[in-house]
């Protein structure tokens, strides 16, 4: 695109001065009387504020009225600036300005009834001008390779409405799947986080930096971004602090992805949060000059990076992905601002097909998880995952934790019912550590099946594999021996972090001992041989098991168990949108739809397979009422009553579990003792969590456990209650939690 410098600053208190350089000849200079400029800027505030109702409508006539009012304010009388408009494939206008001046919508420029950032043959893109210096100052090359992307949604507990990140995050990946896009998740949403993922990875290796989430201004009129701390609760932070996580690191584009985070508050008066970043070192930042809708930012989130990675210009992108919500009608598509040091607004990447270009080399997650028979993925893919945020970052922190540090464990175990997602967390757990090989074995595990680890695995030469091979088939040195050999630094996956998953642990790998479960034989050979291997020689590579049930860790391991949960109502209505059948608005019968959700109970296996079951073209309602009970009741058969699991337990657990039921939501341990007053309360609670008949979660306010007895279970546990029982079960309840919730906080969960 075409560039030019627009310059305006004051001269005198009632005067200022407007210059526009294009490149041939001296620039043009001209005057400006202020009274002229402050008319402008009363219109702006009239229907460019925060809470003016124009700027949410689209294809207001005011917001026209108002570009063509701007468009003359810098045309003026002598029409100089007309000549540079209008020309083939378009213009970017660097606007350096001061105070009101950089807070006015440039972006509603308009001709001719036409709003000129939108236009089709020569659309023009103002980009806030800051400083006179220029980040990037060699020679600027596109990169000959997919486009890297680090991208950190920041999302803390009570802060609502929680936005849709998952799905941005999976629309950025769908939109550049043809070309391909690298996009590291930085998952705490911490600054801290944010700082140790761009050094560990070190200067220039990401193109872009972006962040989702909710921005302000704060009290003192200063913009702040809402980050999480360590526990996932809320903290703000400055452009400043931002700056000083990146430590100088800056890759070639900022995106800010946050209401107000291209605003200057007090009128201009003070600069915006991506003004900020780029007088601390970014080349080029994106921010939002109003509050901005979640499907508008995600929409041109794609587009955006659909075009970087397709090898165009910065500027052209940004045009591109403007156009798009234009086009889609959507109110908020002026509200996307640029601001720019000096550096060119060129290609970061090539385009697809050029010579040489480097591709991806790691392969999706989901495709570690497939079916043996079907060879289809039994998982959710990275782009229908929803959310498990704390329960991510708690196990991201266990699996990153160095040997010997707070928290740290040779394995972690995620448990729970069937049909919770322990499988598809393990997956995006994966996708989360992308410096990880991966190993992934689905159900029984003996040593044959386990020594299909060097075809699982990438080694950094065929000579180490080779060597990993021998180890492994070596039979006359102890396992132990042959693994520690095979990790140890100078071994063949010294240099190879890994992951190595056993999935459906439960499934040939336990058995039945006490009313308990242990390590299968065999896999007594192998599991306390792979983690004492892992400690003994300080080895990043951890392991990863999903089980319904718990089993006792080997003697000299550590095991951390994440307890899954049903999801929360939040989670649920996340799921429902990648639902075809149960999401919002699809053409289901409404009762149909509700029946349906009603009966999965939160549980997401139960969410997709009713989802294909009320989608049956030759049902009747009352026939797809019964489809959908029998589907509900199968997967209570296949996933709580095998073996006869419900039915063998003590007839006190069974009714404590009835009794927790009552309760809706997940409790504190106090509250479960409440309800079940038993001398064996302690082991009984211990039992049912242990095989997956009661979740134990962790509440993100206290870190203290918290229960619940899902829904899917209460046909089979509502009837051993008496109604006096279950009445008596709800006063309890909520006697304990008014206790504890509002007279007495402090001692929620203090009992476990």
């Amino acid at each position: 695109m075409l560039t030019y410098e627009l310059e305006i600053f004051d001269q005198t208190s009632d005067y200022s001065e407007l210059r526009l350089s294009t490149g041939v000849g001296a620039p043009k200079t001209r005057g400006v009387d202020r009274a002229a400029i402050g008319r402008l800027i009363g219109l702006v505030e009239r229907d460019y504020s925060q809470h003016a109702v124009v700027q949410r409508v689209f294809g207001a006539p005011q917001l026209r009225d108002l570009g063509t009012k701007l468009a003359e304010f810098l045309d003026g009388e002598q029409r100089w600036l007309t000549p540079v408009l209008g020309r083939p494939p378009g213009t970017t206008l660097r606007i350096t300005a001061t105070e009101e001046f950089r807070h006015l919508p440039w972006e509603l420029l308009a001709a001719d009834g036409t709003h000129l950032a939108v236009s089709g043959h020569a659309p023009l893109l103002p980009v806030r001008a800051i400083g006179t210096h220029a980040a990037l100052t060699a020679p600027v090359e596109p990169a000959n390779r997919p486009l890297r992307v680090l991208f950190m949604a920041t999302s803390p507990e009570g802060v609502e409405p929680v936005l849709g990140f998952e799905a941005e995050e999976a629309a950025i990946l769908d939109a550049t799947r043809r070309t391909g896009t690298e996009l590291v998740v930085e998952e705490s949403g911490t600054l801290e986080g944010l700082r140790f993922l761009n050094r560990d990875y070190g200067a220039g290796y990401f193109d872009v930096l972006h962040l989702s989430g909710h921005a302000t201004i704060n009290a003192e009129g200063q913009p702040v971004f809402l980050v999480e701390n360590e526990f996932g609760g809320l903290t703000y932070a400055t452009a400043d602090q931002i700056a000083q996580a990146m430590s100088g690191r800056w890759p070639r584009l900022v995106f800010v992805s946050g209401c107000l985070t291209g605003n200057s508050p007090g009128s201009g008066a003070f600069p915006s949060m991506s003004e900020s970043l780029v007088r601390a070192g970014a080349p080029a930042v994106l921010g939002w000059a109003l509050p901005v809708g979640d499907v508008s930012a995600t929409e041109f989130a794609a587009e955006l990076y659909r075009s970087l990675a397709d090898g165009q210009a910065l500027d052209r992108a940004v045009v591109e992905a403007r156009q798009h919500l234009y086009a889609n009608k959507r109110a908020n598509w002026h509200l996307l601002r640029v601001y720019a040091d000096k550096s060119p607004l060129a290609p970061i990447v090539t385009a697809l097909n050029t010579r040489g270009r480097a591709r991806i080399q790691i392969r999706a997650a989901d495709q570690e998880f497939l079916d043996p028979q079907t060879q289809v993925s039994r998982v959710a893919s990275r782009a229908t995952f929803v959310g498990r945020r704390r329960a991510i970052q708690r196990c991201l922190r266990t699996l990153k934790q160095p040997h010997g540090g707070d928290g740290a464990a040779d394995a972690l175990v995620l448990q729970g019912m069937g049909g919770l997602g322990k499988s598809s967390l393990a997956s995006r757990l994966l996708e989360r550590m992308p410096t990880h090989q991966r190993a992934v074995w689905y159900g029984r595990v003996d040593l044959t099946k386990f020594r299909e680890l060097t075809t699982k695995v990438d080694f950094p030469t065929m000579e180490q594999q080779v060597e990993a091979t021998e180890l492994l088939e070596n039979h006359r040195v102890p396992l132990a021996v042959r693994l520690r050999r095979l990790l140890h630094v100078d071994g063949p996956l010294g240099q190879t972090p890994c992951l190595f998953v056993f999935d459906d642990f439960e499934d040939g790998n336990l058995d039945e001992r006490d009313g308990g479960h242990v390590l299968a034989p065999e896999m007594a050979d192998i599991l306390p041989a792979l983690l004492h291997a892992i400690r003994d020689t300080g080895s990043p590579s951890r392991v990863i098991i999903t089980s319904r049930y718990r089993f006792p860790p080997p003697a000299g391991t550590t095991i951390r168990f994440e307890s899954l949960e049903t999801l929360t109502d939040i989670e649920q209505a996340k799921k429902l949108t990648n639902l075809p059948n149960l999401r919002p608005g699809s053409p289901v019968d409404p009762d149909i739809r509700d029946r349906a959700i009603e009966a999965a109970a939160g549980n997401p296996r139960l969410l997709d397979w009713l989802d294909l079951i009320v989608a049956a073209p030759n049902l009747d309602i009352d026939g797809l009422i019964t489809a959908i009970e029998a589907e509900a009741d199968r997967f209570r058969r296949e996933t709580i009553l095998a073996k006869n699991l419900l039915d063998s337990q003590a007839p006190e657990l069974q009714k404590m579990l009835a009794k927790v039921n009552v309760v809706e939501l997940p409790v504190p341990a106090d509250t479960v003792h409440a309800l079940h007053d038993h001398p064996d309360a302690t082991a009984h609670i211990a039992r049912a969590v242990q095989l997956g008949l009661m979740e134990e979660g962790t509440d993100p306010e206290t870190d203290q456990p918290r229960y619940y007895v899902s829904n899917v279970l209460r046909p089979l546990i509502r009837p051993l209650l008496t109604d006096d029982e279950y009445t008596q079960a709800c006063a309890a309840a909520a006697r304990s939690l008014y206790k504890l919730w509002i007279t007495d906080p402090a001692t929620s969960g203090s009992v476990s």
